[in-house]
């Protein structure tokens, strides 16, 4: 491995530390955006449940906001209405909206961070392939016509290792940035429909 390194040249360096950052965010990414993390299957049933007895007491709406990102915007409307008994449909949906986007923050933390590394790999391969295209022509000895091969060799070896390096970066970079954005995106549609969902309700039970 050193020596492909070492016959890639310097330009190989920042594609090797584009890898191992886009491995630490997909690895962060995994971790997560784990359902349990962000919205737990029963966790709107059992909010509603709770909270069909009446407004829950401080410790258990705190409880529910630990409990993942869906629990904090479900809690965001149950301490609104702790705070403001006779709270409007609109304030209300704000406040849900308000914790939403803070949720939704959370979810596309470092997406662009992975995004930029997969456009960004290919361009630093094609630096090294450049780099290694000048090393070629470097080794053409001018006017006298005689190259030094071994130049050439290492101008050959930086251009390919490069453009290779580049796209083996970017390919798999791309691929779960693609895959984290559509379960961020299914995660945010399933967090709004929850959230309109435990809305209604409380308005219902208001109006009880």
């Amino acid at each position: 491995m050193f020596s492909i390194i070492q016959a890639a040249g310097w330009p190989i360096w920042p594609l090797i530390i584009c890898s191992i950052l886009a491995l630490a965010l997909v690895f962060e990414r995994f971790m997560a955006l784990k359902t349990a993390r962000v919205a737990p299957p029963q966790l709107l049933n059992e909010a509603i449940s709770v909270s069909s007895r009446g407004l829950p007491k401080p410790d258990v709406v705190e409880q529910l906001a630990q409990n993942s990102l869906l629990g904090e915007v479900l809690a965001s409307s149950l301490k609104a209405v702790q705070s403001h008994p006779d709270i409007s449909e609109e304030e209300l949906r704000a406040s849900m909206e308000g914790a939403g986007r803070a949720a939704a923050h959370k979810l596309e933390k470092h997406l662009s961070a992975l995004a930029t590394i997969a456009s960004a790999a290919p361009l630093l391969g094609l630096l090294g392939t450049v780099i290694g295209m000048i090393e070629i022509f470097g080794s053409q000895g001018g006017a006298t016509g005689v190259g030094n091969p071994a130049q050439l060799a290492q101008g050959i070896s930086i251009a390919l290792y490069n453009t290779a390096f580049g796209l083996i970066v970017a390919i798999p970079a791309l691929i779960f940035w693609r895959y984290f954005r559509a379960r961020v995106d299914g995660y945010l549609l399933g967090m709004e429909l929850a959230s309109e969902q435990f809305m209604r309700h409380l308005c219902r039970a208001q109006e009880a």
